[in-house]
């Protein structure tokens, strides 16, 4: 027989299942049935003609082949090092950009509230609204850039313009994004600094550590946490990145540059790259690379959690 205990803990159970329900089906519609659709989906070939209601019936069941054609494919591998390389021109100029705004407003004054909503306020913009923005910033027909440059007798660097150059493009974007993203960073990082305890940085002044040594000793240290997450949404974001590059190379993925023999895109990164297939209504191709990235990216966090994470 249940026991009075018993069946007050079934319907705790039961309660909370309750209160979980909502979400639980919002989670099963809108991400757990995707998900399972996109793992069958990366294992056929469809195409625009496919019937996407019929899910299964009219594709071709491939097996893992759209796997091998993606990993055998050559812009799959160059969108992955165009990756890391604007990985690297975002996420640690990023982050120095954010400690150092960060650094400069954590004292308190007039002006510091406003210059702190001033540099957070392009975070608030649409990607790709930031994208056209600069898009226009860099047209070196009579855009920002070409008049700064006319104005100190260099107008001969802007040339065709940065974006036209397979050489520029990329740094171009990554400037781009790092200051519209700086002050997220920033908002983090003022909000760690000011839960140190002031004490530490008391004893190092009597230790008589210079402002280099408690920022190197200290101040970054105890900010771990917040590099680390910054480290791993960036390259999360890098991944997925579509938006910028779709607007500032008016989809086209950059200008042409020749490597190995191979004619390539100046920008096309992961993001664009997946993309480009699925606008290509090779979706079942999509599907596995979109799942070869999450592999990528579920590595490259392991190894940030294993070199950032704080030590116990």
């Amino acid at each position: 027989m249940a026991r009075p205990g018993d069946r007050i803990t079934l319907r705790q159970d039961l309660e909370a299942l309750g209160f979980l329900a909502p979400f639980l089906l919002v989670f099963l519609v809108f991400i757990g049935w995707p998900l399972i659709y996109s793992v069958w989906l990366s294992l056929h070939r469809g195409t625009v003609y496919s019937d996407f209601y019929d899910v299964f019936g009219t594709m071709q069941f491939v097996g893992l082949r759209n796997y091998f054609e993606a990993i055998a494919d050559p812009e799959f591998w160059w969108s992955i090092v165009l990756t890391f390389f604007y990985a690297a021109l975002t996420i640690v100029p990023g982050m120095a950009l954010s400690l150092g705004l960060a650094l400069a407003l954590n004292k308190g004054g007039r002006a510091t509230g406003l210059m702190r909503s001033g540099f957070f306020l392009p975070n608030v913009f649409d990607i790709y609204v930031v994208g056209v923005i600069w898009l226009l910033i860099y047209n070196p027909n009579g855009g920002l850039l070409y008049h700064l440059l006319n104005a100190i007798g260099a107008s001969e660097l802007a040339g065709e313009g940065v974006l036209a150059n397979p050489w520029l493009t990329l740094p171009a974007i990554a400037l781009a994004m790092v200051l519209k993203n700086a002050g997220f960073g920033m908002i983090l990082f003022l909000t760690s600094l000011n839960s140190i305890n002031q004490s530490i940085f008391e004893a190092a002044d009597v230790d008589g550590a210079s402002p280099w040594q408690k920022l190197t000793n200290i101040t970054i240290p105890l900010l771990k946490p917040i590099i680390l997450f910054l480290s791993i949404t960036g390259m999360v974001a890098t991944l997925n990145a579509f938006a910028e590059i779709y607007a500032m190379t008016d989809n086209s993925g950059g200008s042409s540059l020749e490597i190995m023999g191979q004619t390539l895109r100046s920008a096309r990164i992961s993001g664009y790259h997946l993309f480009a297939i699925f606008d290509q209504s090779r979706y079942g191709e999509a599907a596995a690379v979109s799942f070869l990235l999450l592999i990528v990216a579920l590595v490259v966090s392991l190894l940030n959690i294993k070199f950032l994470a704080a030590k116990e």
